[in-house]
């Protein structure tokens, strides 16, 4: 197997652990109350992530080089992805699922950023198919990503306003 369908299949597989980890707390906020919004352009934010792999997979050719350095950017993206999902713990789903009332987690990331996922993505989107010098990709599923990024984080914002304003959860 050559390098790029490798990293792409380990990307994928990362993504489908993410899912059900994703599921399994979801069903757990709304066990307890937690409300969902934004469902509608979800199908797009998955569709986008599934599109983008498959190009990945389909467009880079065997054998084709790995650029180094833009591997080891992803690589540190991912560790950033990581710190978000346990820092946010049962709470990290991919959905936007609030239960009302409760305080907004303010730790690890979450001290810097009020979006240190949208970050990670927003990164990452770009950064993989530079691994492989897939510029036209990097740039095409980039720009997509932050429209849809966009949409999403103004329906999150507004759906947390009232809570943006209780005193944090610290930790």
């Amino acid at each position: 197997m050559n390098a790029a369908l490798s990293i792409v299949g380990l990307v994928a597989l990362q993504r489908l652990a993410e899912m059900a980890l994703a599921r399994r707390n979801q069903r757990r906020l709304q066990a307890r109350g937690g409300i969902e919004t934004g469902s509608s352009h979800y199908p797009l934010i998955v569709g986008l992530h599934a599109a983008w792999l498959a190009a990945l997979a389909w467009t880079v050719a065997p054998g084709a080089p790995v650029a180094w350095a833009w591997l080891s950017l992803f690589l540190v993206l991912q560790a950033a992805r990581i710190w978000v999902i346990a820092s946010l713990g049962d709470y990290w789903t991919t959905r936007i699922v609030s239960i009302p009332g409760e305080r907004l987690v303010r730790r690890g990331p979450y001290r810097f950023l009020r979006h240190p996922n949208y970050a990670v993505v927003a990164a990452e989107i770009p950064v993989l198919p530079m691994v492989f010098g897939e510029w036209q990709l990097a740039v095409g599923f980039g720009l997509a990503n932050l429209i849809v990024l966009g949409w999403r984080i103004r329906v999150e914002d507004r759906f947390l306003a009232a809570r943006r304003h209780a005193a944090p959860v610290q930790g």
